[in-house]
């Protein structure tokens, strides 16, 4: 007996994105019961416009139970009980085929139609229910409260980006337009800002006013989606979905990512939308992307959302022959790209959820096993929690001779990239602070101190600069100003240093004091994440608090010591 069904309309679901449409069953034959928890062997095949498919993955729904179609597209799988089943099966290029039936049946057809490959670049971002954009998903998926909470839906709204890009201040003041100077051997070159009139930080808009630049690209690739467009769209300009910026169906439409296969990383010139391939369908039809091979209606399971490789377009930046930031590249140099023994971007930041379902059950979604739904909220550099379990830092501190001496170790042992990655404005400062029995700070004589960047001012503030520690980052300076540090790194510039730890690095300073006469010594061993240089920080009117990533505490008795 062979059962099918025919295309209806009615409602689906996938990670946040609905659409019309169902299944009718048709051929209800009636089976004769037999006993509770029967064990069955369910044939079937799996073919394509009547031809077989070979190796699609067929599955009992939401479960372990799968196996794979022979060259004539056959399949056997041995199920138990009584109760209808669905049947789901999927190959590279088509969209999950099902077939509901009862696992006493003679034989299953199941039919698989490709999805369109062809991007449509006037496609109109997704809406249902009154609703545009992102929050049609909130209707269904909880993983949509998760991605509101994450910096990738702030990326076209962000206020940093925003001043960085425009060079204003929070409060939108803005810094005066480059100034230029000449002569006869190179021409123009850019000079420093007027010491003379307020000064508001650097900005994209300052250096180019009369271009757009690649920005949107990454922070608004919906916007920057459209053909030709992505080096002439401003953020400024965003408006709609736009605004969302990684916006969830964004993600789902990629199927692909354009890496250089020499070095496995993006082209240099290809930033952000230009390095993915979006599979954006014709009216009247309907594709989504997810990390399941069994979810039916319009889906088809993708394997690079699981990769590494999906994140690559966006976390590289190269300009003007200067690695700028390059997490995914971090990662690929580092052990954690062993596919056998190491991690994903995903493992890191997308962890498993603590409930089982990526629909609502509510909403029709079904139970699955929760170490396979991964979180939207994408934690990242403004997550204390995951920056409190980056490295490991050990501190010791003895008295010997009329010196107190300090050792820290700190080691990269928990990431699988550089600490801190990314935007080369992030750092960690090392801060030491030893006092003795009344509160007194002791004085340094030997070891680092933080550098004049760590801010200069009250340290209760956050002002850091001379302080014993050190300070871990890419510092950038600008090739015609000599600015120092430099966040503006769409001009010209070279790396003058970079200390950050890669992945399983570690350092080791040591300082000494000199030690009171008697009594104990308190010695404070901090290591702070900080967004931005202080400086900046300043300028900008960022009210971004540092993080402290690990704290410790010493004791050192002098008068035993002696």
């Amino acid at each position: 007996m062979m059962r099918r069904y025919d295309l209806k309309l009615g409602l689906f679901v996938l990670s946040g994105f609905v659409a019309i449409f169902s299944c009718q069953e048709s051929n209800h034959n009636p089976v004769a019961p037999v006993s509770p928890q029967e064990q069955h062997i369910l044939r079937g095949f799996v073919r394509s416009a009547g031809l077989p498919v070979k190796g699609a993955v067929v599955r009992v729904q939401a479960t372990t139970n799968k196996t794979s179609t022979a060259s004539d597209g056959s399949f056997v799988l041995e199920v138990t009980g009584n109760d209808s089943i669905t049947i789901t099966a999927w190959s590279q290029g088509y969209y999950v085929g099902w077939d509901k039936t009862d696992p006493r049946v003679d034989s299953v057809l199941i039919s698989l139609y490709p999805y369109y490959t062809t991007d449509n670049p006037n496609y109109n971002w997704f809406s249902h229910g009154g609703t545009s954009g992102s929050e049609s998903c909130s209707h269904c998926m909880p993983s949509f409260i998760e991605w509101k909470a994450d910096a990738h839906s702030q990326s076209a709204v962000n206020l940093r980006f925003l001043t960085m890009y425009n060079g204003t201040d929070v409060y939108g003041n803005q810094s005066p337009l480059t100034r230029y100077g000449y002569v006869r051997d190179y021409g123009t070159f850019p000079l420093r800002p007027d010491p003379t009139k307020p000064y508001y930080g650097p900005g994209y808009k300052l250096d180019f006013p009369g271009t757009a630049g690649n920005c949107a690209a990454c922070h608004v690739p919906g916007q920057a989606a459209k053909p030709g467009t992505a080096y002439t769209s401003d953020p400024n300009e965003a408006d709609g979905v736009d605004r969302e910026g990684v916006h969830c169906e964004f993600c789902h439409k990629i199927g692909e990512v354009k890496l250089n296969q020499s070095t496995g990383l993006r082209y240099p010139n290809m930033p952000g939308v230009l390095s993915m391939r979006l599979y954006r369908p014709v009216e009247g039809q309907q594709l989504f992307f997810g990390n399941f091979d069994d979810v039916t209606r319009r889906v088809s399971y993708l394997p690079l959302i699981e990769q590494s490789a999906f994140c690559a377009p966006c976390h590289f930046g190269e300009f003007w022959g200067s690695m700028i930031y390059n997490s995914f590249g971090e990662w690929l140099e580092s052990p954690y790209s062993n596919p056998e023994t190491g991690k994903t971007c995903q493992n890191c930041h997308m962890p498993p959820v603590n409930y089982n379902y990526f629909v609502y059950p509510e909403k029709g979604g079904l139970y699955r096993n929760p170490n396979l739904i991964f979180s939207h909220r994408m934690p990242g550099a403004m997550d204390e929690q995951l920056l409190q379990n980056a490295v490991t830092m050990t501190a010791t501190a003895w008295a010997v001779n009329n010196r107190i001496t300090v050792q820290v170790t700190i080691v990269n042992d928990k990431t699988g990239h550089h600490v801190p990655t990314d935007s080369p404005l992030r750092h960690m400062i090392l801060v030491l602070e030893a006092t003795d029995s009344i509160g007194d700070p002791l004085v340094q004589v030997s070891g680092p101190t933080v550098p004049d960047w760590g801010g200069t001012g009250d340290p209760q503030q956050g002002y850091f600069a001379g302080l014993p520690g050190k300070a871990f980052a890419k510092v950038l300076t600008e090739l015609w100003t000599g600015i120092t540090p430099s966040g503006a790194y769409w001009n010209p510039s070279r790396i003058v240093s970079d200390n950050r730890l890669a992945a399983f690095g570690q350092d080791i300073s040591q300082y000494n004091f000199i030690a009171p006469e008697k009594g104990t010594v308190c010695i404070s061993v901090r290591l702070v994440f900080r967004r931005a240089f202080k400086e900046l920080m300043d300028q900008k009117g960022w009210d971004v608090p540092d993080i402290i990533m690990v704290q410790q505490i010493l004791y050192v008795n002098c008068f035993e010591s002696g």
